[in-house]
């Protein structure tokens, strides 16, 4: 099994372009389902995730073309299977959303209860719930979800507490569903928007995509389309904490500025230098001591929890004290055992981590728990003292393409190795 093994200690310095984003990337392939007509997306990153829900349409029937350089095609005339077996679905929470397609499109679907990263309790009884209220008989049994429904009906629907997943699925159902459909208190998100932009391309008639409210004039049927993939700014934002952790110079291309906004400030706030010579482009810097801060994670436009793994690295090598409220998921701090091995001075209660600065972090062979967290462990080998062996790297597949390679565009001393 594969290892990343960092010796840390040299600043990021250089360019470096950010991949599409995974997490818009998923639902717009899943949105592909939707239609008999060619879907094609571009800007895909080449991530375990993708390769699993490709996987996935596959075995559904989809026909899919992949070129490196210029996207993936995906073709569903022939679509024959309507269920998303145990095996794929397990490995990938985002397996999902191919449930509100299936049903809208085709009036079934058999899926089995998601999984994915260990960070604690992300229940689909929302999605559940918002079919239901569009007219689907669903059981659940099994381990698995089956639905039915002649077709979907206009609804008026609220999500609480707010999913970013539950609002892409029935946001897809609702396209194809008769009548109007009203989601109220949904994900805003710019993975949510960029899908909204999909479906619009591929006929749907969507109002509200960034709000909270999203209103759907359900059509009889949807085109294909072509469509680029939003850059994936948890990635972005990865990048720009490491060259601050660093004390580095990165730019940062193919990147959007007004996806990072509250991430931004925070660094900002620590003692970053951070430019924008233009809407696509974002220039970190940190040649000074950094500052702790307090944060707590939030949905979007909030500080994402996707970020808490990796800000917890870079305040605990901060002067002063810093508080990290975890709001999202109720266990996403398993990291901090990993990280208090390699000297970091963190203490948990309850959903708040206490983080005492200081001026080093020590190599040590650690383990990655979920997807995040392996990124976190990445950083903070770059900015420990000796090596640091990471364990378990195949979480990070699945939401960073070729991670080790990007660092060493930046002068990091990272490998992968067998082991």
């Amino acid at each position: 099994m594969d290892k990343i093994l960092v010796r840390g200690g040299r600043p990021l310095n250089g360019t470096i372009s950010i991949s599409g984003a995974k997490n818009a990337t998923l639902p717009a392939l899943a949105a592909s389902l939707l239609t008999t007509g060619r879907i094609h997306l571009s800007n895909i990153p080449h991530l375990k995730d993708v390769t699993t829900m490709l996987e996935l349409l596959g075995q559904h029937g989809s026909a899919i073309t992949i070129d490196e350089k210029l996207g993936v095609e995906i073709d569903n005339s022939n679509i024959v299977n309507f269920m998303a077996p145990y095996d794929l679905v397990r490995t990938m929470r985002a397996s999902i959303l191919v449930m509100g397609p299936l049903l809208a499109r085709y009036g079934q679907t058999e899926i089995s209860l998601p999984g994915g990263c260990a960070i604690g309790s992300r229940p689909v009884n929302l999605h559940i719930q918002g079919l239901r209220a569009m007219g689907a008989e669903i059981d659940l049994g099994g381990g698995y979800i089956r639905a039915r429904a002649k077709r979907l009906q206009g609804t008026r629907f609220t999500f609480d507490p707010v999913t970013v997943t539950g609002t892409e699925n029935l946001l897809m159902a609702a396209t194809l569903a008769k009548g109007q459909t009203i989601l109220e208190n949904c994900a805003r998100e710019p993975e949510v928007v960029d899908l909204a932009n999909c479906l619009i391309a591929m006929g749907a008639k969507i109002d509200g995509a960034g709000t909270s409210t999203l209103t759907i004039e359900g059509v009889d049927h949807l085109q294909g389309c072509r469509h680029a993939i939003i850059p994936d700014r948890i990635e972005a934002a990865t990048f720009m904490i490491g060259a601050v952790l660093t004390h580095g110079d990165i730019l940062l291309t193919h990147a959007s500025a007004d996806a990072l906004r509250a991430p931004i400030d925070k660094l900002k706030s620590m003692g970053a230098i951070i430019e924008e010579p233009d809407a696509n482009s974002i220039r970190v810097r940190c040649h000074g001591d950094i500052e702790a801060v307090d944060l707590e994670t939030s949905p979007y436009p909030g500080f994402p929890t996707d970020l808490q793994a990796q800000m917890l690295v870079l305040i605990s090598l901060a002067k002063g004290t810093g508080i990290v409220t975890e709001t999202v998921f109720e266990n996403r701090f398993m990291h901090v055992s990993e990280l208090q091995r390699m000297g970091a001075d963190i203490r948990v209660r309850g959903n708040t981590a206490h983080v005492r600065g200081s001026k080093r972090l020590i190599g040590a062979p650690v383990m990655a728990t979920d997807l995040r967290a392996s990124a976190s462990l990445v950083l903070a080998g770059l900015a420990a003292e000796g090596e640091t062996l990471i364990s378990r790297v195949y979480h990070i597949d699945r939401g960073y393409e070729r991670i080790e390679e990007k660092l060493r565009a930046l002068d990091a001393d990272i490998q992968r190795v067998s082991g």
